[in-house]
């Protein structure tokens, strides 16, 4: 479910045409940094960063909220263990997988994440990605590993205790269908792939922020979805058009232009990859 963030929007005026419009152009790993800075203004994750556990599990998009939690740069690459880069789904070496990382009363701990999780109240908060959101706020992870990865090890869970799932993604991911995504897939299902084979994972649970959760929670304006992609270094992109009034609007499009220019990272190193003999496929 997308967060909701209808408090936090300023009042429209009623006419159109007297409000301030704005249209902004947001590149993948720019909405990463902005949706992190969403997450963290989420009355949530602050209250658990005062008082509880915060757990962000691995993933590109997390490492992002870790960087504007503690002031700190990391090896954001290395932050995941899968990951699609050079055109397939891949896995980081194993070696240099960092993560997760376990914060507990706001300070970073030891605790291994699945005694964290054990430890877990409703009021504590988990942060995990995902690689596909639909338009009703669910979320699809893919998951290589045979028993469902994080999402296997977390989702009973958080589920059962009421705890909050955060699901930062962006609308660069947006699909038709988590729920219809799901029924297609299985990591023991497909007979050839373009890389590592992965299984989908569903999730309706999640509390979900994107860039228009973000930008919502963090100036108030009002964001909608307008259009994707782009060519030449600017593949993945999403524009959203912006309104409200104006200090609002002027607010929220020079919190986009403070993160225009963020640096794009090389890809990590890469479980080798051997294509798997083509047999004939088993009788079905």
């Amino acid at each position: 479910m997308f967060y909701d963030t209808h408090s936090y929007r300023e009042p429209l005026e009623p006419m159109r045409d007297d409000r301030t419009h704005a249209l902004v152009n947001i590149l993948p790993r720019e909405s990463k940094r902005l949706i992190a800075k969403g997450v963290l203004a989420m009355p949530e994750v602050e209250r658990v960063l005062k008082q509880g556990w915060f757990v962000i599990s691995r993933g590109i998009t997390p490492s992002y909220i870790l960087e504007e939690l503690t002031g700190q740069e990391f090896d954001t690459a290395n932050c995941t263990a899968g990951i699609i880069t050079e055109g397939r789904m891949a896995s980081v070496l194993e070696e240099d997988r960092l993560g997760p990382w376990v914060f507990k009363d706001g300070q970073l701990d030891e605790t291994p994440a699945p005694q964290a999780l054990s430890e877990f109240t409703a009021y504590d908060v988990s942060i995990k990605g995902a690689n596909a959101v639909d338009s009703e706020g669910n979320i699809g992870v893919f998951a290589a590993d045979k028993a469902g990865g994080t999402v296997g090890g977390i989702w009973p869970t958080l589920t059962a205790r009421g705890a909050h799932w955060v699901a930062p993604v962006s609308l660069e991911r947006l699909i038709p269908s988590v729920i219809e995504a799901a029924k297609h897939c299985g990591n023991h299902l497909w007979d050839y792939t373009m890389g590592q084979s992965a299984g989908f994972m569903p999730v309706v649970n999640a509390q979900v922020i994107t860039e228009i959760q973000a930008l919502e929670l963090l100036t108030g304006v009002t964001a909608t979805h307008v259009g994707s992609g782009g060519v030449a270094g600017s593949e993945g992109a999403v524009m959203l058009a912006l309104e409200g009034d104006h200090d609002t609007v002027l607010k929220a499009f020079e919190l986009v232009e403070s993160i225009k220019g963020e640096p794009q990272f090389d890809s990590p190193r890469l479980v080798p990859y051997v294509r798997e003999p083509e047999a004939t496929p088993p009788a079905r």
